[in-house]
């Protein structure tokens, strides 16, 4: 599946609580139905925040992986 024209990637890295999941929501409100939205953390916390974002905004994620200290959430924007 080639869907890379509906993905948006932000980079939170080096931001902490709770700026990464403000900043994630902020950027979710933006997207249209059904794109997809990557975001790349490196605050622990993140692990905790994002997905309770997420179960709150009813969007659904589909990765969710650690690179080194990067946090990556690949989120699919309800709809």
């Amino acid at each position: 599946m080639n869907d890379s024209a509906d993905v948006t990637t932000i980079d939170l890295r080096g931001l902490k609580c709770p700026l990464p999941a403000l900043r994630t929501r902020k950027a979710l409100s933006r997207l249209p139905p059904g794109a997809a939205l990557v975001a790349e953390c490196t605050d622990p916390l993140a692990a905790i925040d994002i997905p309770n974002l997420v179960r709150e905004t009813g969007d659904i994620i589909e990765e969710n992986t650690r690179r080194g200290d990067v946090l990556i959430f690949r989120i699919r924007k309800r709809g």
